[in-house]
């Protein structure tokens, strides 16, 4: 059984997706005309470049990504053209695979990162008028405050 919003809640969630999308839309825009990497791309990079010997498993990255496998698919294969990442069979299990980071790619996310620091920042505070900041805001603190509930309650007492 789905609960219903209210007026005010529908407001303030469609409120939320128009500022949001306004905001990604603008983002991927200057990152675009910066680094001529997309917002998928660098976001790939971000997470390949964080994870153990800068690869993951397709799987992984996909749920990490939110991505449906073929979407996931078509991204790797058009940054493997470009030659941002490599696809290799993962050793623990002969029949998937890991996409892996290539040193074009790590170069493209390091000249690419300080633009799109820089790009939300202009965006988040030129673009958006408060009642749109203050929507965000409250989203993201709920958004994390639920990402310290879920990390303290899956850590074990011997690892606090």
């Amino acid at each position: 059984m789905t609960e219903s919003l209210s007026p005010e809640r529908m407001t303030a969630w469609r409120a939320y997706i128009e500022a949001s999308q306004r905001l990604f839309t603008q983002l991927e825009d200057d990152l675009r005309a910066d680094s001529e990497l997309t917002f998928a791309d660098y976001h790939v990079l971000v997470l390949l470049s964080e994870a153990p010997g800068q690869r993951l498993r397709m799987g992984e990255l996909a749920s990490r990504l939110v991505f449906s496998p073929s979407r996931l698919t078509y991204q790797i294969s058009s940054m493997q053209k470009r030659g941002l990442v490599a696809r290799q069979s993962c050793p623990e299990d002969r029949r998937g695979s890991e996409a892996v980071l290539t040193a074009a790619g790590l170069l493209a996310l390091r000249e690419a990162a300080p633009h799109h620091l820089r790009s939300v920042r202009t965006h988040l505070i030129d673009d958006l008028d408060d009642a749109e900041v203050a929507c965000l805001t409250r989203v993201f603190e709920r958004l994390g405050r639920r990402l310290r509930a879920d990390r303290d309650a899956s850590s074990t007492p011997a690892d606090k």
